[in-house]
């Protein structure tokens, strides 16, 4: 016995590293492409114009000696080894550092939150509250006391999720146009000098438009073409370390740091800038986490990427030191290091590494975006999912067409890998910079380590992160100043959209009726019950929405089942399936009306079809089996999935299409015959002998509903600031905000709700 447990552990671990190691192969096409191609810009943005008279082997050592120990400190030891390990359940990010501080801190920015939600397992998980007495615990008070700090830590993540947008726009067209850059040295003719620009468009247009396919339907190119462009420039930069200058490696000792800022002085500390550009796509490690694992990701980058990178930049430096006397321009770019006969398939090798770089981080855009909009800080877009097996392969087509626009407007612009550098290098840095904040925090309020060693983490990487965004800074008018100018876009958009959702639900919950208003105004409006399932959607979770209150009193008709339903995000990434339905009953039980609120976490995939359709009258029917009839108070009960529960209630339907067989164990709960032309429903239940007559009542009530059909009754609210208000409110909510609405998708069920059972009920909210 003991030999065959020892045999079946020995096999799991190695299916576990088996695992991981294929993990860690997969994400060098996903997570390295940006990252993998930086020895194509970073020597050629360095040594542009600020150092380009006084280069000599100590300005280079000096270079190379800034690339390595940026590569070693920010990468490695940032993000591989401390930064990958505050995940949020597995997931990555910006805002998933901002998650975790939301629910450690309970300074949550969504207005519809609940303390049910703080019951979900994976809001719970890991949650210990720091003594109020030590530093973490009154830090931890003064997030929750101050609004002000919130909306600060709000904004904070906010800049990075904008300067991640920008950088989507920037690190296409960096990559891409220094990848071509080639060209004119694989050509050897000067009058080809300024090919590069159309070249580069071209290709940046078929990679937008290839977006709508999804990264998986060619991802198993992904690997092997970073795994190529990886050993082709790691060969290279051998070859050229034996060959020119094989006493390279001492350059990686910090003394030529020192030595080379002594004698370069302001020309030294500008051209930062162009060294800050080795780490450009180092936060998609952290970004891409929910992919793969941690450990995938430090085995990939550790024995890989970063290994391959250092020979890659000491080869050119050794190259440089035996060629430095070259006139200006291109010659000082990756190809002139390349060996002539191997340019031409070098050049095809950085191309499609370049794509596939641009690749990654167009599809980070997509999520960040996708994570926006789902916590109320971005107008609502249509998102398309791209794969089935990874939820995080989206598609966004607004997005994709205007990166895509921006993305050729700047390489037009720019036409040169200098102005580009310095207005990527700005955008890669500030996210950096945010990442720094936050994971101090994350270090106090989630980790409960010492303050102490949240302060020196600020310092140490801080310090170094806030030296090289001084450098980026400085070259406002030579480039930084584009992600800027976009991210104060984004930024303006955000903020407004915020504010006015934050508003809009303020509204809401300020004019919400009680049950007992409707009870009393029944009998004297002669409300008639009509025959199927209304389904309101609100954004309340608790109180009759004034949406439906004024229908009731200009139409007073509704229907024979009513359900409202609100459909919400929560401060977590994934809410598990057997979670995500939260029923209660709305009044008295003989009203038949009841609420069901929808949660999904910031990842999560929220698809409108039948099977949602099915999923969610199932769930008041095993709320209605499972709960006590008897009650008549909106007392909230969690209900699973009824998908993927399949000892729960299920819908049958007489032409076999159903959710799971009936089976020995269950009953059917038989519908009497109802002349329709609509399909028979059936409730497939589990046996329960608990069932008694009022609770057969009622489910026979709710598939009668269902079989009359659904309607939807969608609010089309409009906002207007009130009389008297202040000329910034009346510009954010009567121009910002309305601006937004109307140009932005409709709320996702409105896709797939038919038209003939929509009727959309008109309001203007005075906020």
């Amino acid at each position: 016995m003991d030999l065959e447990s020892g045999s079946c552990q020995n096999r799991a671990k190695r299916e576990s590293w088996r695992q991981v190691l294929i993990l860690a192969y997969q994400s060098l096409g996903v997570v390295y492409g940006d990252l993998s191609t930086s020895p194509l810009y970073v020597y050629k943005s360095t040594f542009a114009e600020d150092i380009e008279h006084s280069r000599s082997n100590d300005e280079i050592y000096g270079v190379l000696s800034f690339v390595f120990w940026t590569l070693t400190l920010v990468p490695l030891l940032k993000y591989v080894f401390i930064v990958l390990k505050a995940d949020d359940n597995g997931e990555g990010g910006t805002f998933a550092l901002y998650s975790l501080l939301c629910r450690h801190a309970k300074v949550n920015s969504l207005p519809s939150c609940q303390l049910a939600d703080e019951e979900l397992s994976s809001f719970k998980k890991d949650i210990i509250n720091p003594a109020p007495a030590t530093l973490g615990g009154r830090l931890k008070s003064s997030l929750e006391r101050y609004r002000v700090l919130q909306r600060f830590l709000l904004v904070l993540a906010l800049i990075g999720a904008c300067m991640v947008i920008g950088d989507g726009i920037l690190s296409p067209a960096l990559s891409v146009f220094s990848a071509v850059s080639g060209i004119e040295l694989a050509m050897a003719k000067e009058h080809h000098k300024y090919i590069e620009v159309p070249i580069a468009c071209v290709i940046l247009i078929v990679l937008f438009s290839l977006q709508h396919y999804g990264t998986h339907r060619v991802g198993f190119l992904f690997a092997p073409v970073v795994i190529t462009w990886l050993l082709c420039i790691s060969a290279i930069g051998l070859y050229n370390i034996f060959r020119w200058n094989p006493f390279v490696y001492q350059a990686l000792s910090p003394y030529y740091m020192y030595k080379f800022l002594k004698k370069t002085q302001r020309g030294g500390w500008m051209s930062l800038g162009g060294i800050l550009l080795c780490i450009t796509g180092s936060e998609a490690m952290f970004a891409d986490l929910g992919h793969f694992t941690q450990m995938s990701i430090q085995i990939a980058f550790t024995f890989m990427v970063y290994p391959s990178l250092v020979l890659a930049y000491m080869g050119q430096a050794a190259y440089l030191t035996k060629h430095h006397d070259f006139e200006s321009g291109y010659h000082i770019s990756f190809y002139i290091s390349v060996p002539e006969k191997l340019r031409w398939p070098v050049l095809v090798t950085a191309v499609l590494a370049a794509v596939v770089g641009s690749q990654a981080i167009i599809t980070g855009t997509f999520s960040i975006i996708k994570q926006c909009s789902s916590l109320g800080c971005f107008p609502r877009v249509k998102i398309l999912h791209t794969s089935s097996k990874m939820h995080g392969q989206i598609y966004i087509p607004e997005i994709n067409w205007t990166l895509m626009l921006l993305c050729l407007a700047v390489t037009i612009g720019f036409r040169d890998t200098k102005r580009l550098g310095n207005a990527s290098g700005l955008a890669v840095i500030t996210v950096m910079l945010v990442t720094t904040c936050l994971m101090s925090l994350v270090i106090v309020l989630c980790w409960h380590r010492s303050v102490v060693l949240a302060i020196g983490f600020v310092l140490f990487f801080g310090t170094m992160e806030a030296f090289y965004f001084s450098a980026s800074l400085i070259k406002f008018c030579e480039g930084a100043w584009v992600p800027i100018a976009l991210s104060f876009l984004f930024m303006i958009i955000m903020c407004v959209w915020h504010y006015g959702t934050i508003k809009k639900y303020e509204f809401d919950v300020q004019n919400k009726v009680s049950i007992d208003w409707l009870l009393s105004v029944g009998p004297s409006l002669g409300i008639v019950r009509v025959r199927g399932i209304g389904l309101i959607h609100t954004d309340l979770v608790s109180g009759i929405p004034a949406i439906f209150s004024h229908f009731v009193t200009n139409l007073p008709a509704f229907h024979q089942v009513l359900v409202f339903l609100c459909v919400k995000y929560v401060q977590v990434p994934h809410v598990r399936p057997e979670e995500r339905f939260l029923v209660g009953r709305v009044g008295p039980r003989e009203y038949r009306m009841y609420r069901c609120i929808v949660r999904y976490g910031y990842r999560d995939a929220h698809k409108d079809d039948l099977e949602f359709e099915n999923d969610l009258i199932c769930s008041i029917a095993e709320y209605i089996r499972a709960g006590d009839p008897t009650k008549d108070d909106e007392e909230m009960a969690v209900v699973g999935s009824p998908s993927t529960h399949l000892n729960r209630v299920q819908v049958f339907q007489e032409d076999g299409h159903h959710e799971g067989e009936p089976s020995s164990s269950s009953g059917i709960l038989e519908l009497r015959e109802i002349k329709s032309p609509r399909k028979r429903v059936r409730f497939v239940v589990p046996e329960s002998p608990n069932i008694n007559a009022n609770a057969r009542g009622e489910m026979r009530d709710l598939m009668e509903a269902r079989e009359s059909g659904i309607a939807y009754i969608l609010g089309h609210s409009y906002m207007k600031a009130k009389n008297g208000s202040g000329l910034t409110k009346k510009m954010a909510i009567n121009l910002g905000y309305e601006f937004l609405r109307r140009n932005s998708r409709a709320p996702t069920y409105a896709f797939s709700v038919p038209h003939a059972s929509t009727l959309e009920v008109g309001m203007v909210y005075n906020v």
